[in-house]
C-alpha cells in the first residue's frame, strides 16, 4: 500500500475538499491527480491550475478565482491551498458559505501556463466547517447550531451522524456511520486487476461507486457488496463510503468516537487500521483511508489487499 499522507484527492472529474485546523479560516487544502487526454498521470511536471468558486449552480456566478503553478510527483499528484493562490477575482473571506450552494471549477494547463482547460465542476457538498462556522455557527458537538435539527455525534438512523448539510431548498441532510466494522480483512474486489472506470471513481459519491463495483462483470465479492447487503441496525441502504466521505468522518472523529464509546455493542474505528473507500484509482488500485493516532492518511492499495470495512448511509 502506497502512503500519500494527504487528506483529499481529485482525479479531475472527482473532488475532495478537506480542512485542517491549522489552516487559516479562509482557505482549505486541495490535492489532485493530474492526467492527460489518455488518462495517464502527468508525472514530475510543472502545471498551471485555476480554481474558481461558483455560486448557486455549476453554471453560476464566479465569486472567487485564483491561479496556481504546482509540481506533480511521480504519480501525477499535486497539492495546493485554495485561498492561497494568485487571486484573479473576488475574495475568499467575503463568501457567505451558509446562504447558498457553491461549486468548485478546476482548470488545468498541462504545460505550466495560463491556457486553462476546464477539467470539471463539482458541488462542494461538504463546505468546510471552519468556513461555514465563520458565517453561520457550528453544527457539531451535541448541539444544533446553524439552525440544524440534528447534530454531529448524534446516535440516529442506525449509527452516528458525522456530517450535516442543507440543500438549495433548505432541507437538512446528513451522513451516518455504522456502529461496527463489517470486516477487518476484506479485499476491495475479487476483480482485482480490472478497471471499472469513472462510474466507480467518484471521490464523494460512495453509493454510486458501490453500485458500480458490484455491477462489474465477473464480480462475486467486494467491500462494497458487504455494505450494500448489510441490514445492520434495521437499515438496508448502507454503502461503502467514498474517500471524501471517510475524510469527512475523520474531520469529526473526536465527536463521533466519543458517541460510539457510549453505545453498547459499538466498536471504534480501528486505530492504526486501514479502511477501504469505494473510490477506484485505476485497474489495480483503489483508495483507502488510515485512522492512526492523531493523524489521518489517504492511501491507495492493491485491490486484492485486505483492509477493514465500515459502512455509511445518507438521509
Amino acid at each position: 500500500m502506497k502512503k500519500l499522507t494527504i487528506l483529499s484527492t481529485l482525479c479531475f472529474l472527482l473532488l475532495m475538499v478537506a480542512v485542517k485546523a491549522q489552516i487559516p479560516p479562509a482557505a482549505f487544502n486541495y490535492s489532485a491527480v493530474a492526467r492527460n487526454a489518455q488518462s495517464n498521470p502527468i508525472a514530475n511536471a510543472t502545471i498551471g491550475i485555476q480554481i474558481t468558486i461558483l455560486k448557486t449552480s455549476a453554471l453560476g456566478t464566479a465569486v472567487y478565482s485564483e491561479n496556481h503553478f504546482v509540481n506533480t510527483d511521480q504519480f501525477g499528484l499535486f497539492n495546493l491551498t485554495v485561498g492561497g493562490g494568485a487571486v484573479q477575482s473576488g475574495s475568499m473571506s467575503t463568501i457567505d458559505w451558509s446562504n447558498d450552494n457553491y461549486y468548485l471549477k478546476v482548470g488545468m494547463d498541462a504545460n505550466g501556463g495560463t491556457n486553462f482547460l476546464v477539467m470539471g465542476t463539482t458541488q462542494l457538498l461538504s463546505v468546510p466547517y471552519a468556513l461555514y462556522a465563520k458565517s453561520a455557527g457550528t453544527v457539531s458537538g451535541g448541539g444544533s447550531g446553524g439552525n440544524f435539527t440534528h447534530y454531529i455525534g448524534e446516535q440516529f438512523g442506525g449509527g452516528v451522524i458525522f456530517h450535516l448539510f442543507k440543500d438549495a431548498q433548505g432541507a437538512e441532510h446528513g451522513l451516518i456511520v455504522d456502529k461496527t466494522d463489517l470486516s477487518t480483512n476484506q479485499v476491495w474486489s475479487n476483480r482485482d486487476t480490472s478497471l471499472i472506470g469513472a462510474s466507480a471513481q467518484s471521490s464523494w459519491d460512495g453509493l454510486s461507486n458501490s453500485n458500480a463495483i458490484v455491477g462489474q462483470a465477473g464480480h462475486t465479492s467486494s467491500a462494497a457488496a458487504l455494505c450494500l447487503n448489510s441490514t445492520n441496525n434495521g437499515q438496508s441502504d448502507w454503502y461503502l463510503p467514498s474517500i471524501q466521505e471517510l475524510n469527512m468522518l475523520w474531520n469529526n472523529y473526536y465527536t463521533v468516537a466519543r458517541s460510539i464509546s457510549q453505545i453498547a455493542g459499538a466498536t471504534q474505528l480501528g486505530n492504526n487500521a486501514y479502511y477501504w473507500s469505494s473510490s477506484e484509482l485505476n485497474a489495480g488500485y483503489a483508495w483507502g483511508f488510515g485512522f492512526s493516532g492523531g493523524s489521518a492518511n489517504g492511501y491507495y492499495g492493491n485491490k486484492n489487499d485486505t483492509y477493514s470495512v465500515r459502512a455509511v448511509r445518507a438521509f
